[in-house]
């Protein structure tokens, strides 16, 4: 079957990825990745993200090959315990600018999403397969 985004995640983007994103600011982008740290402010809500390529259903690629951190800020308060770290999200929204931020001694220039949507997916499962059982018998 064909695989569709879900409905706030659809529409045109520009194929800009996040390590590219701090000469394009003004530009409405659609990424996603994994999140990296989630940190509640007064009114807001940040998250860092390790970016990750989107499948065409907008879900961030399971994966070692990344596209560069950013992060994405929305109003409201997001919890930490639900928007946990190692969750898969989606986010639409205007790149703001860049943050230079400490990974470790490592400064990163962080492009800034101001994000209209923050779409968190569903845990994946692990899909078990049988094998089909031995039968001697055949009739």
């Amino acid at each position: 079957g064909c695989a569709t985004a879900p409905a706030p995640l659809r529409g045109e983007f520009p194929a800009i990825d996040p390590v590219d994103g701090a000469t394009h600011a003004g530009t409405f982008v659609r990424w996603g990745g994994t999140i990296a740290a989630v940190e509640p402010g007064a009114g807001h809500t940040c998250f860092q993200v390790v970016g990750r390529p989107l499948g065409a259903d907008a879900r961030p690629i399971d994966g070692d090959r990344t596209t560069g951190r950013f992060l994405a800020c929305r109003e409201g308060f997001y919890d930490p315990a639900v928007f946990a770290q190692g969750r898969e999200l989606t986010v639409t929204g205007r790149i703001d600018g860049t943050e230079d931020r400490e990974i470790g001694a490592y400064l990163y220039r962080h492009p800034r999403v101001d994000a209209d949507r923050i779409y968190l997916w569903p845990e994946r499962r692990d899909t078990v397969i049988y094998p089909p059982a031995y039968r001697p018998w055949y009739w």
